[in-house]
């Protein structure tokens, strides 16, 4: 796991025991400490979108969703949203605000890293969903075409979801991204969700909760395959 539960700080990943690598570990240790220190929900992540460290605010937007074998958010990001059925009760307007940008970063990591094993994991579960499989190959370069390739981005995006703690409730999210020169070395970068307040004139109408899909993914972006 890339943390430990009960408001414990994050804890980073191991890595081999060179010199080099225990000052990465300090590094790593010492930002971990500066994330705790973050009130909005803020990860850092890997080009799998694998969490290598995540503080208590993360955790707690997410303390509801039920288990899953591979897609818990602590675990994989980029997983999580694509594939848990409780992803939508949290990410407001799951499909357009959260998966299609999603699927947009995985296509461009997936031509960076083309031989990467767990990349080509991710892509192997998109293949046996027909609907996400279906979004990935013709609904998300669609959606690009149509919306234009900055739609993609996650810096800067406002973005719906439902809070478990009532003073925020459904809401909206400023996704900003934040990544210092060490932690892009690693090649990790930061991602911070910062709440907005409700009722604010310049965000969108809220979003109320949607239940748990019955399924592990189920995009209507895409018409269903014809049977």
């Amino acid at each position: 796991m890339a943390y430990q539960a009960g408001g414990q700080w994050s804890v980073p990943r191991p890595v081999p025991d060179t010199l080099e690598a225990q000052e990465a570990q300090a590094y790593l240790q010492d930002y971990a400490a500066l994330l705790e220190s973050v009130t909005f929900p803020s990860v850092v992540l890997d080009h799998r979108w694998d969490v290598v460290l995540a503080n208590a605010a993360f955790r707690t937007l997410f303390n509801g969703v039920g288990p899953h074998p591979t897609a818990m958010p602590g675990d994989n990001f980029l997983r999580f949203v694509l594939f848990h059925p409780d992803a939508a009760t949290v990410l407001g307007d799951h499909e357009s605000s959260w998966c299609l940008p999603m699927l947009a970063h995985f296509a461009a990591a997936v031509e960076q890293h083309a031989q990467d094993r767990g990349l080509q994991s991710i892509r192997r579960d998109i293949a046996q969903d027909p609907i996400m499989d279906a979004a990935y190959r013709h609904g998300l370069p669609h959606w690009i075409r149509t919306v234009g390739p900055e739609a993609g981005r996650h810096d800067g995006a406002v973005r719906p979801l439902v809070h478990p703690d009532p003073r925020w409730g459904a809401t909206h999210c400023r996704v900003v991204g934040e990544t210092p020169d060490t932690l892009r070395d690693m090649g990790y970068h930061r991602m911070t969700l910062v709440l907005r307040e409700v009722g604010r004139p310049s965000d969108p109408a809220r979003r109320t909760r949607r239940p748990r899909r019955a399924t592990a993914s189920h995009l209507s972006v895409v018409p269903s395959p014809e049977r």
